[in-house]
C-alpha cells in the first residue's frame, strides 16, 4: 500500500493545532483529517546529519510505519519530527520509539486477546 504523504504546507495545521507526544528520537505530532485514511509527514533537519544520515532516518520511518500502518488509527495527518538522538539508533529501536509515541498519544489500536 502507498504512503500518502503530507506537503509542506500542510504540516502548519498539524503543529498548530495536532496533540504531540516526544521522546528522546522524535516529536510525534497528529490531527484528524476527516477523511478515511493516514497521511505521514516527515521532517528531518540538517542538524541530524548529513544527507546519507538524513535519508537513512527518513527511510526507517516510513518503514516502520509502512509495517505498523495496520496497528493505527485511521483518519490522521500524523507529522513525525527526527531529533538527533535518532541519526545514532538502530532501525529497530526507532520503530520502538514511534509506537510507544503512538500508543502515548491512544492512536495505536488495542489489541484484542483471543
Amino acid at each position: 500500500m502507498r504512503i500518502k504523504s503530507l506537503r509542506n504546507r500542510e504540516f502548519s495545521p498539524v503543529y498548530r493545532s495536532g496533540k504531540r507526544a516526544a521522546d528522546l528520537c522524535f516529536v510525534l505530532y497528529f490531527l484528524e483529517n476527516g477523511t478515511d485514511s493516514n497521511r505521514l509527514g516527515i521532517t528531518v533537519s540538517k542538524k541530524i546529519g548529513n544527507s546519507v544520515v538524513r535519508s537513512r532516518v527518513k527511510r526507517i520511518i516510513k518503514e516502520a510505519y509502512r509495517l505498523h500502518e495496520q496497528d493505527l488509527l485511521q483518519g490522521l495527518d500524523i507529522v513525525i519530527v527526527a531529533r538527533g538522538a535518532a541519526a545514532d539508533k538502530k532501525s529497530t529501536d526507532m520503530e520502538v520509539s514511534l509506537m510507544r509515541l503512538a500508543k502515548r498519544l491512544k492512536i495505536r489500536k488495542e489489541k484484542v486477546s483471543r
